[in-house]
């Protein structure tokens, strides 16, 4: 659906109408002003977009569409849709010669019994590419680092937000950059509050911050205007940890069924290369807690919020550390499941 505006402009919506009826859209609306809420954000040049949600029913809206946008994924390997594509398309395709192909580097991660020294193999022979990203589209020195500054600011924010309510399921195609911008724009937001530990394969990592990722800040890497980016997100959250909180709580009053990954939708998110996909649905309900978990879930984010990690409350510097130190962590990416790409 389009409107068109006088000045000749022309405002792209998807028409969202899910299956099953739920408050679904509505709360598509509620984890948008997550980060919408925090107008401080575009204050501090951190970030975080924010795009029009338009419920009109429990269970139909419009969603805007975002213009000018490209998955990481299509960029650094091709479209998934088609493996001549992700044979030799990408950046990884024109830069990464020599190079093992994405697809080689999948098998070889699920093929092999020790993950460690088969990830190790994996990224001495898959080098990242994605500073080209910005060689290739800005050709000014200082638009050059201008948008630099703003893939790392983007990522930053989007990271801690994204840990805070417990984003999961950041493999490369759900992660868009503006090829305006350089910003940072996530979609698929369907497994949240930590539902990424139910997955089969347990996502193991806070949010996606691989060696492509890091490649695109500049020789600083995380150092810098990353790390000093997280720790003003996560300053602001800290501030407004009331207001978040009551945002967050509108999920509680819906059956946790609905918010949560289903057994089965876990099994569907890594079915690709999952030789025990047939698993029994029965078995896995039997684990399933139901809406106990709910109260459980929420907790964790008033934990994060509060600065706990592992049992211990740390200032604003000592939690972002952690999480940085664990989403680069070679031990928990080697543990990914192969189709997220770990070594991307």
């Amino acid at each position: 659906m389009s409107i068109y505006f006088g000045n000749g402009a022309i405002l792209w919506f998807s028409q969202h109408i899910p299956q099953e009826p739920s408050r679904y859209t509505e709360k598509k609306a509620r984890s948008t002003d997550l980060q919408g809420i925090f107008c401080c954000f575009k204050v501090l040049g951190l970030g975080a977009g924010d795009w029009l949600v338009v419920p009109f029913t429990p269970s139909a809206g419009v969603l805007e569409w975002v213009n000018g946008t490209l998955p990481l994924g299509e960029y650094l390997i091709g479209s998934l849709s088609s493996t001549f594509s992700m044979r030799n398309g990408g950046a990884h395709g024109r830069y990464g010669m020599g190079d093992w192909s994405f697809l080689k580097c999948r098998e070889h991660m699920a093929n092999e019994r020790d993950k460690r020294k088969a990830f190790q193999e994996v990224c001495n022979n898959f080098r990242p590419v994605m500073h080209y990203f910005f060689l290739e589209r800005f050709l000014q020195p200082a638009e050059w680092f201008e948008k630099r500054l703003a893939y790392s600011r983007s990522v930053a924010a989007s990271s801690m937000v994204g840990y805070i309510v417990g984003l999961g399921d950041r493999h490369s195609m759900n992660i868009l950059i503006d090829q305006a911008t350089a910003e940072v724009v996530h979609i698929d937001l369907g497994v949240a509050f930590e539902q990424g530990l139910m997955l089969k394969t347990p996502e193991r990592v806070p949010f996606r911050l691989t060696r492509d990722i890091i490649d695109g800040m500049g020789v600083t890497g995380v150092e810098g205007v990353f790390r000093r980016c997280c720790e003003e997100t996560l300053s602001v959250m800290r501030t407004n940890k009331e207001a978040l909180l009551t945002i967050v709580e509108v999920f509680i009053h819906d059956p946790l069924y609905k918010w949560a990954l289903s057994p089965l939708k876990a099994l569907q998110r890594q079915k690709d290369l999952d030789d025990d996909f047939e698993t029994s649905l029965e078995e896995l309900q039997n684990d399933y807690q139901g809406n106990k978990d709910a109260t459980r879930a929420l907790l964790r984010v008033k934990q994060k919020l509060d600065g706990y990690e592992d049992g211990e409350m740390r200032s604003i510097h000592g939690q972002v550390q952690q999480l940085i130190q664990d989403a680069i962590d070679s031990e928990r990416l080697c543990q990914m499941f192969p189709g997220w790409g770990a070594w991307l």
